[in-house]
């Protein structure tokens, strides 16, 4: 039996071959054995009420978001559409733009973080400043686009696509992410909450292969900035 449609689902790109929507932190994007309903779960329900489906609802997973983030993720909804978006993200032809706020103002405020990251069996990630037996290599950049009192607002691209790579490195210059205890955090948000956000994401469209650009601004809780110059829009 499925679940009814969410109301509060919030699309921000659709056609025939793919949607785009908000993912809110604490929710999971696929479902995993602890049994709670994913956005995947919503996508499904929500494209089965509105085109009034019979039966099975097809939703290609092509790329996720941690739980405790938020912001954009792309589903495919054919599967021509899912085989070609997933090549785009395994190729890193994707440009994605992510929203930190975190403790105390990075300095300088743009720059190359690269570290070496490995995977601990505690699904934490442990930094090392050069190159580590079952380390990778791990590359963004950042650039400080809103200072606060005690807190600065960055805008991130990812080079590579590490487990925690954001949280990891970010709190590895001293600078974590604000909620993420994991990591070194003092400030909190609510339970499953971390202030990492999937702002942007710019990929070619499966059929037409046209440019998109799928914005997605943060949480109405956050403090406010324009999207920076490390964003994937200067990176076409």
């Amino acid at each position: 039996m499925s679940n009814p449609p969410d109301p509060s689902l919030d699309i921000l790109y659709l056609d025939n071959h793919l949607i785009a929507v908000r993912k809110p932190a604490g929710i999971l994007t696929q479902s995993d054995d602890s049994g709670g309903v994913s956005l995947m779960d919503q996508v499904k329900d929500w494209i089965k009420t509105e085109y009034k489906k019979p039966g099975k609802v097809f939703l290609g997973l092509v790329h996720r978001l941690d739980r405790p983030v938020s912001g954009i993720v792309v589903f495919a909804r054919t599967s021509k559409g899912a085989s070609r978006l997933s090549e785009q993200f395994r190729k890193k032809t994707t440009k994605k733009t992510y929203r930190a706020w975190v403790e105390g103002t990075p300095q300088p405020p743009q720059a190359s973080l690269k570290h070496y990251l490995r995977k601990e069996k505690s699904l934490k990630a442990t930094v090392f400043p050069r190159a580590t037996s079952k380390a990778k290599e791990a590359l963004l950049d950042y650039e400080v686009v809103e200072t606060l009192q005690n807190t600065s607002l960055l805008d991130i691209h990812l080079h590579t696509g590490r487990f925690h790579q954001i949280r990891a490195q970010l709190a590895f210059i001293g600078h974590p992410i604000v909620g993420d205890k994991k990591y070194g955090a003092h400030s909190a948000l609510p339970e499953g909450q971390i202030a990492l956000h999937a702002l942007r994401m710019l990929l070619n469209h499966p059929t037409s292969k046209e440019k998109i650009i799928i914005d997605c601004p943060p949480p109405k809780n956050w403090p406010t900035a324009k999207i920076g110059r490390a964003s994937c829009r200067e990176r076409v």
